[in-house]
């Protein structure tokens, strides 16, 4: 149940902002095996004039992505993979064939499974359905 929070600047076409999010939720289910039925994706744009890196304005395209997910789900290997491919989506979709601000990131944020979830149940609480019905069937 990863959240993905896509800012951007400057402002791009409506169908870049869905082709993103296909690229996006293809991406987290390949790399970090996340369910693509409960993948969000929120996108915001900035206008230029906004954005500062070092206090100047940005002159290039840059993107800023959080991911959200469940503490302990994936290896240090599968995040750095995510972060390289998620970051390759963004300069082949907002670079416009230029390079993105050197300072445009990828952010892969962990949360405690007692601490968020869906559907008004923690990831937590889903994990002990899983472990219960697991007991269960091994016996």
């Amino acid at each position: 149940m990863p959240t993905l929070q896509l800012k951007l600047a400057p402002p791009v076409a409506a169908e870049v902002h869905a082709t993103l999010a296909r690229e996006l939720t293809v991406l987290t289910a390949e790399l970090l095996g996340k369910r693509p039925e409960v993948t969000a994706l929120m996108i915001e744009e900035l206008p230029a004039a906004r954005w500062f890196i070092g206090a100047q304005g940005v002159p290039r395209a840059t993107a800023w992505l959080e991911i959200s997910i469940t503490a302990g789900t994936n290896t240090p290997a599968q995040k750095a993979a995510f972060i390289q491919a998620a970051f390759a989506a963004l300069q082949s979709r907002l670079g416009a064939g230029q390079p993105l601000e050197p300072a445009s990131y990828v952010i892969v944020r962990e949360l405690p499974a007692g601490d968020w979830g869906y559907g008004g149940q923690t990831q937590e609480a889903r994990q002990q359905v899983r472990q219960a019905l697991a007991s269960a069937q091994a016996k």
